[in-house]
């Protein structure tokens, strides 16, 4: 049987999220998205079925529209630990979905972790 990248990305991304679920219940959830050429960020309430904050690389005043590289992936997270001080969150966890946690994935992270964001 042949898997092709696709299932084995939904797979991956099911496995994730059933696990972090299972610990992490009643926390705020940060969902990363990442295309070829941008990336975005979601703050879920997953009880409420709620976006709380988001923030991409195609918005204009980030200054980085159509880039998907390391440093637009800081400004995404920088600016999402903004949005979720804002919105009264300090706390989440973190769902990388089906990617694998380095590179752009990373750097959001950590750039969401320095502005002040519990992840």
């Amino acid at each position: 049987m042949a898997t092709t990248k696709r299932s084995l990305f939904l797979k991956r991304r099911m496995r994730v999220r059933s696990k972090l679920r299972k610990v992490n219940a009643g926390r705020v959830r940060l969902s990363v998205h990442r295309s070829n050429k941008n990336i975005s960020v979601q703050l879920i309430d997953d009880v409420n079925g709620v976006t709380l904050a988001s923030a991409s690389s195609l918005e204009k005043d980030l200054g980085v529209v159509g880039k998907n590289n390391i440093d637009a992936a800081s400004k995404v997270g920088a600016a999402i630990a903004e949005r979720a001080k804002k919105a009264g969150v300090e706390e989440a966890y973190f769902d990388r979905g089906g990617f694998l946690f380095h590179g752009k994935v990373k750097a959001l992270a950590d750039a969401a972790r320095e502005g002040g964001l519990k992840i």
